[in-house]
């Protein structure tokens, strides 16, 4: 067999080492990257040029970075170093959400007994600490991954300008009426003691008692039960609950109208449910002796029943909704409007006849009003206590203990409740339509990005943007003390823009409502008096106003921006957000273009967990194999779907990256000497293989380009890899090594202009994903005039024109018989006939159509392509058949003596060991 590309006895010298040592080298090569301002030089090279704006989605300053923001920085750089090559100006300006309630809650904990009489604008204070000392850690964690960026002048959700502009978004949104003040149930968090919006909300599973009461009717305004002959005093309703917590705060039950409803009588009572579920209820309350009476009726007809609350001295009423379903309970649902999304809407219908009932305060404890036994209990504790009360009273029927779905805030991961509390809101419904235009109007990657954009939006009719918390942008509304209504205005919201642009938001705490609001402001009541609104706003309104806050304030920025790109879950997040917030003020969405990636887990697809013991840390991969390692991680995967991550895989794309870089360094090493502004030859001088090589790289390019334009870089990555073992080390680096090595100097000069011109596009290409090993490759290649010292600061290779297919069918004939010749080469190796290629003698039968194809290529050529010393071709059968139709391969050892220069066999070799070719290269 040829020995290959990288053996030691044939590759040059190079100072480009086989041993990549990427994580002693790549720290030197950022520290010049800085001390030359690379980045900021690329950008002021492209200045001219269409910009693209990739706009960075802010993660939470909060600590080091992980394998999941690794994933998603280095997917952004990979683009944004791709378009800085492809004709655009493509800056990269990175960004920190630096509010909310981690960072609040880690400055309270700093406190320990301070914390209850700390002030308010103190607690900002310790907040904001806590908020950017991560900064500049995370910004080198970046930066160490290769990620290119305005590092020295992120953005920041806490700056003063940001605040200014998220206040006028606000402004703009309730000028247009999508801003309102009211009351509903929504989720909220007893640990954090503040309202939650969907976004913030996770699923986990919980265990809960799930439980069936009945309810003793004692009115009937519409004569129903007696029409159908059941006692009033002897009527129940039943329903089922899993939340039995929220027992105190109920008022109705809910039936759908068009059900079918069953009077069951059970031991001389008679109790509603619906007619399709009495079996369940029954086998769930374990009663075997009960009698469903005829006829059936429809919920529609027990409408305005009333019954006796089981423990508390209220009545509650049955109303009807079309929620109601038969996917289990009993047709009949328990409503607390205090405490359900739909409960509370379903109720408003019948206000004031049903009010609102909310038993349970900030902390999730029952309130007096709940009843006195329970009076300070925690919900979840309040759950066994109350269960064992209704079942004193008689009015329990059964209970199952299961496990379901359960929402929890997904910062404390506690389970939330529902609570119905003035907050305040962004109405959906009022411009969901136009929601809808703008998500069609976006390039959704991957294309399913659409539908889900648009049943999240379908599903949604409000955005609860308050907070019951301290760190945040104050909801910027005043209060009339006189007659209690809010006031928001064009002038309140620009004085407080103003104040806040000036002073930034920690300016609401400083200063006395009446100092803020211009003089000229009257209420409805003629009232000029005026107190601050006490809550902030939900953290997502923060980064949703990026669009605006950021990319329509910096100059180098534009808007709508090209792309935004982060985790599948920011579609419930950022994404939304942004695209709320945007369509709500300017009718448009923010972005052109949507491209988001999934999860990392680990090598069995399994979640990361620190007490699993199976994450990685970025950290570690960089110290053990380079961040171009991790970068060929990112590169290589299908990050559209979860991204798995571990030892192995890594230890796998170590030995892909060896094959890469060796392919450089090989042609590094033989372009030693070689000076391209005299030594070039041109194209249509160079050998029939060098056009092909030539036309190889240029169908890499051509793929590559498209690959990245469609930022599908795990199809860049195997094209890449594929070209350095398939088709250049594996076939034409192979091939020409006897004419680097022991040709005359055209022929070897032809080798070196295919090999120069190949790596050059070859960096180029490899550039957006590895880029430390691309510079260094860059480093040491000869520069023509023109070509800059920094690889990124040149321009990706043009494919050119489309490959000649007459000629592409011959290559791919001469390498379809290569491939013939090797297989008996290596059974003839197995067989001890020959040791390398270069002792065989191969003889070609052929077809008379191989035969004058074969023939066509001169016998010492054919002779390099097979790397073999000797061919014979022969017309006729004969030797082993391949996948070549009409080719037969033998081979034995070649006849002659070895040449001790080319280490071909040759007949003609001379005393001096020399073949003839080598003996008149030499000399000359």
């Amino acid at each position: 067999m040829a020995q290959n590309f990288n053996d030691t006895i044939h590759l040059p010298s190079t100072p480009f080492q086989m041993r990549a040592g990427l994580p002693k080298k790549e720290p030197v090569m950022l520290e010049d990257w800085e001390k030359n301002h690379v980045y900021e030089q690329m950008i002021k090279n492209n200045e001219g040029k269409p910009s693209f704006i990739l706009h960075d989605g802010p993660p939470y300053a909060n600590g080091s970075i992980h394998m999941g923001t690794a994933l998603n920085k280095i997917i952004k750089d990979i683009i944004v170093r791709y378009k800085n090559m492809s004709g655009y100006c493509a800056p990269y300006i990175p960004g920190y959400d630096t509010h909310g309630l981690p960072i609040e809650l880690k400055a309270l904990g700093s406190l320990g007994d301070k914390k209850s009489g700390i002030s308010k604008l103190d607690l900002r204070k310790i907040c904001k600490e806590f908020a950017t000392e991560h900064i500049d850690v995370m910004n080198s964690q970046f930066k160490r991954l290769g990620v290119q960026g305005d590092f020295d002048n992120p953005y920041l959700t806490l700056k003063p300008e940001f605040e200014a502009r998220q206040v006028e978004i606000f402004g703009e949104m309730a000028k247009k009426g999508y801003i309102y003040k009211g009351m509903k149930a929504v989720y909220w968090c007893p640990e954090d003691r503040t309202a939650l919006a969907e976004a913030e909300i996770e699923y986990a599973e919980d265990g809960c008692d799930s439980i069936y009461v009945r309810f003793k009717l004692k009115n009937d305004p519409k004569g129903v039960l007696a029409k159908y002959g059941i006692p009033l005093d002897k009527a129940w309703i039943v329903i089922w609950t899993t939340t039995t917590w929220t027992l105190p705060a109920n008022v109705a039950t809910c039936l759908n109208p068009s059900i079918e409803y069953a009077f069951v009588e059970i031991d001389g009572q008679y109790h509603i449910m619906a007619a399709n579920l009495v079996k369940a209820t029954m086998e769930a309350c374990h009663i075997e002796n009960y009698t469903v009476l005829e006829p059936r009726v429809l919920g529609s007809e027990l409408e305005m029943l009333e019954y006796q609350h089981p423990f508390l001295d209220r009545t509650g009423l049955v109303i009807l909704g079309d929620h109601v379903t038969l996917e289990g309970g009993t047709g009949c649902v328990h409503t607390a409007p205090g405490h359900g999304v739909e409960d509370f809407e379903v109720c408003t219908q019948h206000y004031p006849q049903l009010p609102v009932v909310v038993p349970v305060d900030e902390a999730g404890r029952l309130t007096a009003e709940a009843g006195e036994e329970f009076a300070g209990l925690k919900v979840w504790d309040a759950n066994k206590v109350i269960l064992e009360h209704i079942k004193g009273t008689g009015n329990l029927m059964g209970v199952q203990h299961i496990v379901h779905q359960y929402p929890h805030c997904w910062r404390c991961h506690h389970p939330i409740i529902f609570r119905a509390t003035e907050q305040w809101f962004c109405s959906i419904d009022a411009f969901k339509e136009d929601v809808y235009k703008a998500i069609d109007s976006v390039h959704w990657q991957p294309a399913w990005g659409h539908d889900r954009m648009q049943g999240m939006v379908r599903d949604r009719s409000d955005w609860c943007i308050s907070r019951q918390r301290v760190w945040g942008v104050p909801i910027p509304v005043f209060y009339c003390k006189k007659c209690g209504k809010y006031h928001i205005t064009d002038a309140s919201i620009k004085a407080v823009s103003d104040l806040f642009r000036k002073e930034g938001s920690d300016a609401w705490y400083k200063y006395d409502a009446n100092d803020i609001m211009p003089k000229t402001e009257v209420c409805e009541c003629g009232a000029s008096d005026w107190e601050k609104d006490p809550d902030i706003m939900d953290v997502w309104f923060d980064s949703g106003s990026t669009w605006s806050a950021v990319c329509r304030e910096r100059p180098e920025l534009h808007w709508p921006v090209d792309l935004y790109m982060e985790g599948a879950d920011q579609f419930r997040g950022w994404f939304q957000s942004s695209l709320l917030t945007s369509v709500a003020t300017e009718g448009v969405a923010p972005y052109k273009g949507v491209l988001c990636h999934g999860w990392v887990v680990d090598e069995q697809g399994k979640q990361m967990h620190k007490s699993a013991g199976n994450g990685v840390e970025p950290s570690e991969l960089i110290r053990d194999y380079g961040a171009d390692i991790v970068r060929l991680w990112v590169a290589s995967s299908d990050y559209t779907v979860d991204v798995r991550a571990g030892k192995e895989i890594f230890r796998q794309l170590s030995e892909a990256y060896r094959k890469m870089r060796n392919t450089a360094r090989f042609m590094l090493g033989n372009l030693n000497g070689f000076d391209p502004a005299k030594d070039m030859v041109e194209e249509d001088q160079l050998f029939e293989i060098d056009r092909w090589a030539l036309q190889s790289i240029r169908a890499l390019t051509a793929t590559v380009r498209d690959a990245y334009e469609h930022y599908d870089f795990s199809r860049a990555y195997h094209a890449i890899y594929n070209f350095c073992v398939l088709d250049m080390s594996n076939f034409y680096m192979d091939v020409i090594k006897d004419r680097l090595y022991c040709a005359d100097d055209h022929a070897r000069r032809c080798a070196q202009t295919a090999l120069y011109r190949i790596l050059v596009d070859f960096t180029r290409l490899l550039a957006p994903i590895l880029c430390f090993t691309s510079q260094e490759i860059w480093s040491y290649i000869p520069k023509l005039p023109g070509m800059k010292d920094y690889v990124v600061f040149e321009q990706m290779p043009e494919a050119g024109q489309a490959p000649d297919e007459a000629f592409t069918a011959k290559w791919d004939k001469v390498m379809a018989v290569r491939d013939d010749v090797k297989k008996v080469l290596e059974q003839s190796r197995a067989d001890k006939v020959i040791g390398s290629s270069l002792e065989a003698c191969v003889t070609l039968y052929c077809s008379d159509a191989m035969y004058d194809f074969l023939n066509a290529i001169p016998m010492d050529e054919l002779a390099d392509l097979l790397i073999v010393s000797q061919v014979n071709l022969v017309k006729g059968e004969g030797g082993v058949k391949g996948i070549c139709e009409g080719l037969g391969v033998a081979a034995e050892h070649a006849h002659g003596a070895k040449c001790l220069r080319c280490w071909k066999y040759d007949d003609g070799v001379n005393e001096e060991g020399l073949c003839p070719r080598c003996a008149k290269v030499l000399a000359k």
